[in-house]
């Protein structure tokens, strides 16, 4: 029977010592989330760069854009005129990549597959803000957000099999507003992410009583690659990081979805957020763009055994491997494997020293 007691289980204890003899020599580092490798090659920051380079933010914006379709009592293309709201506001994309009427066709001959699949996309307004951002948002409003994040879920899951929340954050990223927003889909499909972290987290389960990342939480407190600790949520740069600051948040109580925390624990991820989206901000002293979502226990049939194995995290993916120059997932990373250009002990310690 799963025991799931919060302790650092016997034989999971960090190797920081082995791990140091490698960190000036390429190596590769397992990914216990999705059983995938990536290649770390420190030291290749300091090459010289000739190539593109991302421009600087743009000035200051105003509190209300009369020209963005997110803000509030604006018109959208489609003519609709958004609420005058002052907290959060939450509609279906316009441009949605899943509908909820498409067919059930399928295709299956020989090599080749397709089949139909359902859902929606949602659109979730942050603030009525234009100027503002997570790190220049107060834990309260960030806290709304959350409540949002976890109330969709909810009712979503009721019709589909993944709810994926996510947040684009800034051009780099493919954000084609600037206002503090990010975006809901789900779909009747388990995405391949989404399986493979669902396989790897049965599996563990499986063998040893216990959730995977609670016990990849225990085992990297008070270590290298710890961002944040603040009781509630653990943030780290995960060993198996492929970006260069990418980080991870975990409850470090046994949580399968958003809808599943207590009042406590999201105020803590409030102000957890507000912290690490601050120390973004300040490593290269600019907005720092980043792809964030959370993956939450898909629903379904299998709903129970799931969530019995599923810890609640968020990813955040950011760029940036300097200032102005982003890390390109190109040539071997396409065609091989992810490959970093820093150790994550390093990128850790970068953010921790961010805010002084």
């Amino acid at each position: 029977m799963p025991t799931d007691q919060f302790a650092s289980p016997r034989g999971l204890a960090r190797p920081d010592a082995a791990v140091a003899a490698l960190e000036d020599e390429p190596h590769r580092r397992y990914n216990a989330l999705t059983g995938e490798w990536v290649l770390v090659s420190a030291g290749r920051t300091a090459r010289p760069w000739l190539g593109a380079e991302e421009p600087e933010p743009p000035e200051d914006r105003p509190a209300h854009d009369p020209e963005c379709y997110l803000c509030p009592r604006n018109r959208r293309v489609t003519g609709d005129v958004n609420p005058d709201y002052a907290q959060t506001f939450v509609f279906t994309n316009d441009f949605a990549a899943l509908r909820p009427d498409t067919s059930d066709a399928r295709v299956a001959e020989g090599l080749f597959r397709a089949e139909g699949t359902r859902g929606t996309c949602r659109v979730v307004c942050f603030s009525p803000r234009h100027d503002l951002t997570l790190a220049g948002m107060d834990a309260g409003a960030i806290r709304r957000v959350i409540d949002v994040w976890a109330d969709e879920t909810t009712e979503l899951g009721t019709r589909f099999r993944w709810v994926q929340a996510f947040e684009n954050r800034g051009a780099a990223m493919g954000a084609s507003n600037p206002h503090p927003h990010g975006q809901i889909w789900a779909g009747d499909a388990l995405p391949v992410e989404a399986e493979r972290e669902l396989a790897q987290q049965a599996r563990h389960l499986a063998t040893t009583g216990r959730r995977l990342l609670r016990d990849y939480a225990a085992a990297e407190r008070g270590g290298p690659r710890v961002v944040c600790d603040a009781g509630d949520w653990l943030v780290v740069v995960p060993f198996w990081a492929a970006w260069p600051f990418e980080t991870l948040l975990v409850p470090l109580t046994p949580v399968s979805r958003l809808a599943d925390l207590d009042d406590r624990l999201r105020d803590g991820l409030a102000e957890t957020l507000r912290d690490l989206n601050r120390r973004y901000d300040a490593l290269f002293g600019r907005p720092f763009p980043f792809s964030m979502g959370w993956h939450q226990a898909p629903f379904g049939d299998d709903d129970g055994a799931a969530a019995a194995a599923w810890q609640v995290h968020g990813h955040f993916y950011p760029p940036l491997l300097r200032a102005s120059v982003r890390k390109f997932m190109v040539g071997y990373e396409l065609l091989s494997e992810p490959q970093r250009d820093l150790t994550a002990e390093e990128a850790a310690e970068r953010l921790r020293d961010a805010l002084g």
